[in-house]
């Protein structure tokens, strides 16, 4: 089978590593934006009520997330959008795109935590089943997630008992590199197909999304496997696929370019391709964290200020994960 098979069945097989409820911090993946800091969450959101505010988001559509883990990102935002307006959460309706069971119930259960009974979440399995006039989506680290196959010389990666051997790759995928100056690295398999179905289903949609990688191929391998807070290169003399076959996280750096051309594509308008430090700033998170200042103790304010450093600083997230979004429809748009 070719590599993108394999870890598709890797990732979301009946045993996949995303089967199951997965928890970050030491004994979990790795920490995401998202576990950093509240703020994180809360500057996207701050950015969506600016839309609502100049009429370019309708306060009656959706607010979604795809991939949201325990749900601590969307309950960030339903957060600070009540704090900016609390009427906004009886007039907009929240959804997350979410297929496995198990992860459905573990978000449910802390949405319930964090709001009771006063906010209702829909689940959709896909996005192809969200069919809407409008909705602002948001998805943290979910490129990195979709199967890829790998290139090299010309050759494609199979596998055969959990061993990588290499065979003659179609002109399609010769093409595709081609055109992308590719001649050595990882290429997505499905951005297209969501991009599309994501244009397809909602009229009128505002997309944002956070990722580690760059707007250009690196012809370099970058697929890594993640295993108790240690990397580890696939091609590491050292890697057993077979112990860490559904056992393990398995990622790549994204290539944004491809993003992009998928999203263009499907009809979107790129809006904005910028560093997470520079989106998080422009979105407003210096000036919540000022808010924030003026109503916490001393101690608590240097404890948050230390975390949006985590979040901003160049050496740390700030610079290595980037912000893309698009929009579609924008003629379409509500005037409020």
């Amino acid at each position: 089978m070719y590599f993108s098979e394999y870890m598709n069945d890797w990732l979301y097989g009946e045993k996949g590593y995303y089967k199951d409820f997965k928890d970050i911090g030491k004994a979990g993946d790795f920490y995401t934006a998202v576990s950093t800091s509240s703020f994180f969450g809360a500057s996207i959101a701050n950015h969506f009520y600016t839309l609502l505010q100049e009429g370019k988001a309708d306060k009656n559509g959706w607010l979604i997330e795809i991939g949201a883990h325990k749900g601590y990102l969307l309950c960030d935002m339903i957060q600070w959008l009540y704090t900016c307006d609390p009427m906004l959460v009886r007039t907009l309706k929240f959804a997350i795109v979410e297929r496995q069971p198990q992860v459905r119930q573990a978000q449910l259960d802390y949405i319930q935590e964090r709001f009771g009974e006063d906010i209702m979440i829909t689940h959709f399995n896909d996005i192809s089943e969200v069919e809407v006039e409008y909705a602002f989506v948001v998805a943290n680290e979910i490129f990195d997630a979709f199967p890829c196959d790998l290139l090299k010389d010309e050759k494609v990666a199979t596998i055969e008992k959990h061993k990588i051997t290499w065979q003659e790759a179609n002109p399609m995928l010769l093409s595709w590199a081609k055109n992308h100056y590719l001649t050595q690295g990882e290429i997505a398999v499905g951005y297209e197909d969501f991009a599309l179905e994501m244009a397809k289903g909602i009229a009128v949609c505002d997309f944002i999304t956070f990722d580690y990688g760059e707007k250009y191929v690196r012809n370099d391998f970058s697929i890594r496997i993640y295993k108790k807070h240690e990397v580890f290169p696939l091609f590491d003399k050292e890697v057993d696929l077979l112990a860490s076959f559904q056992k393990d996280d398995i990622t790549y750096d994204v290539n944004f370019a491809h993003v992009s051309q998928a999203f263009t594509d499907a009809g979107f308008i790129e809006e904005a391709y910028e560093t997470q430090a520079r989106a998080l700033i422009r979105f407003g998170i210096i000036d919540i964290l000022e808010q924030f200042s003026k109503q916490t103790t001393p101690a608590r304010y240097a404890s948050e200020a230390d975390k949006i450093k985590t979040l901003i600083s160049p050496t740390m997230m700030g610079d290595r994960f980037k912000m893309i979004s698009f929009s579609k429809g924008t003629g379409k748009r509500i005037s409020l």
